[in-house]
């Protein structure tokens, strides 16, 4: 149940009502006091601010509860959450004042005419005198957002401030939301290339499968930066970070073990690849229909690949079916698909990945007792696996080194980095991921990128650090 924090402006009449009776009523509706403030104290009456914490579905019922109760007048109600977004959450500002026409003149008309002019005659000064060496553009239409669905670009607009709050916190990237309006895959394409030259990277974010897969390969061939699509690729970079480090606890060995990944979506096609890469040698992928087989006749192209892979099992068959037996489960589906019995079915010391949000594939509850090692999407349970560990390192690498693409051995580079910040004698069935607030993710991945970019021959640039 999803949890907010609400504000309560009351005037109470104190020969009426006394505070232990709001608190009593807040409570009995479900609410949780974590706060009180005065706002206008008095004898005969008061004023108060109190912070609640609450499930959504309760937050109308503790309102009304206090609205039926004598001598409460309830003046306003805040949500807290909402209060963050007020104005949204990012904003440009200057990095030097404008004081005198001096400064006017350098920065603006008439000295910057000789800027213009300097990367006219060489665009590569580009990087190194605008915005763009250190700007991305976190782009979306607004038809896979969160698991929200097809909300449009003016309810997306949150996620993509978000996330450049996020680039710029823990990457000190800059970071810019742009939604379109418009579903149309060349208009996308068009447009992402049109508005390209101010940025170093584009982050794609939050489009609907599967026309997400031809705008990122066609932006990726027709644009000369880093193009990367964090829904697929941030979510694979993590799932195969976490799985690196449940099988060192399992004592499993990647080479030899059968994943089933349940979700052929644009995460699930690209966790399917990294495990590949990764030296996954039985890969089961299972979508609604079933099983897709290896040598079988798919329409997505992205399934056609998967069945031309050789480590593909040949095997039809539903989820509940082919879990017998598989050392590994990711899910990137929908919630309570499986239950315990099916757990119990998977081989010796399951590894479980349920990162359907906000319902897992199976209750961590029922999961619990039959998996060596359980994750999540979530954050009220240990093992969150989440792409926020991914994408402001990798873009901070990829604009350190102004690389052309990001590969596929840079984000294998990457999940192998962020498994590596948690040390061996840390290492345990509740500690596989990082958090993301642990300044060691952003520099491991960082490093990582910018070497294995060096290496595949796609950095432009070799930063001082690196010489």
């Amino acid at each position: 149940m999803a949890q907010t924090s609400i504000i309560l402006r009351v005037e109470l009449n104190h020969g009426l009502v006394s505070f232990g009776d709001v608190a009593a009523t807040i409570s009995r509706a479900g609410g949780d006091i974590t706060s009180i403030d005065v706002i206008r104290p008095g004898k005969e009456s008061s004023v108060r601010d109190i912070t609640v914490d609450v499930a959504d579905t309760k937050e109308a019922t503790i309102v009304d509860s206090l609205k039926a109760q004598a001598g409460i007048k309830l003046i306003n109600v805040s949500d807290r959450t909402f209060l963050v977004h007020l104005g949204g959450k990012v904003e440009v500002t200057p990095k030097l004042p404008i004081k005198n026409r001096d400064d006017l003149s350098r920065v603006y008309t008439p000295g910057v005419a000789r800027v213009c002019t300097a990367i006219a005659e060489n665009p590569d000064k580009a990087y190194s005198l605008t915005i763009k060496r250190n700007t991305v553009a976190v782009i979306s239409d607004g038809t896979a957002v969160l698991g929200l669905g097809d909300i449009g670009p003016h309810a997306a607009a949150p996620v993509m401030e978000g996330k450049a709050m996020l680039f710029k916190q823990l990457a000190d990237v800059d970071a810019f939301p742009i939604c379109l309006d418009t579903k149309d895959t060349e208009e996308i394409i068009r447009t992402i290339k049109a508005i390209s030259p101010i940025f170093g990277g584009i982050n794609l974010e939050d489009i609907s499968s599967p026309r997400c897969f031809e705008i990122e390969r066609r932006l990726a061939e027709e644009l000369d930066m880093p193009v990367f699509h964090d829904d697929q690729h941030g979510t694979a970079v993590v799932v195969i970070a976490g799985l690196l480090n449940a099988l060192k606890v399992t004592g499993k060995r990647i080479g030899n073990i059968r994943v089933v990944v349940n979700g052929i979506g644009a995460a699930g096609v690209s966790i399917c690849k990294m495990l590949l890469n990764a030296g996954v040698t039985r890969l089961v992928p299972v979508d609604r229909e079933g099983a897709i087989v290896r040598g079988g006749q798919y329409e997505y192209p992205m399934w056609q690949w998967l069945a031309d892979q050789p480590q593909v099992e040949d095997r039809p068959g539903t989820l509940k079916e082919l879990i017998e037996g598989a050392d590994v489960f990711i899910g990137v589906s929908r919630g309570n698909l499986l239950n315990g019995e099916d757990v119990k079915r998977m081989a010796a010391d399951p590894i479980v990945f349920a990162m359907a949000n906000p319902v897992p594939e199976i209750a961590p509850e029922e999961a619990l007792p039959h998996t060596a090692v359980f994750a999540t999407g979530r954050s009220d349970y240990p093992n969150q696996i989440n792409n926020v560990l991914v994408f402001p390192g990798i873009f901070r690498g990829v604009l350190d080194c102004r690389a052309r693409v990001i590969n596929e051995p840079m984000k294998l580079a990457a999940a192998r980095a962020i498994a590596a910040v948690i040390a061996e004698n840390e290492l345990n069935e509740q500690y596989i991921i990082p958090s993301i607030f642990n300044e060691k993710v952003v520099q491991n991945v960082r490093k990582a990128v910018i070497e294995t970019a060096i290496l595949t021959g796609v950095s432009r640039r070799v930063p001082p650090d690196f010489r």
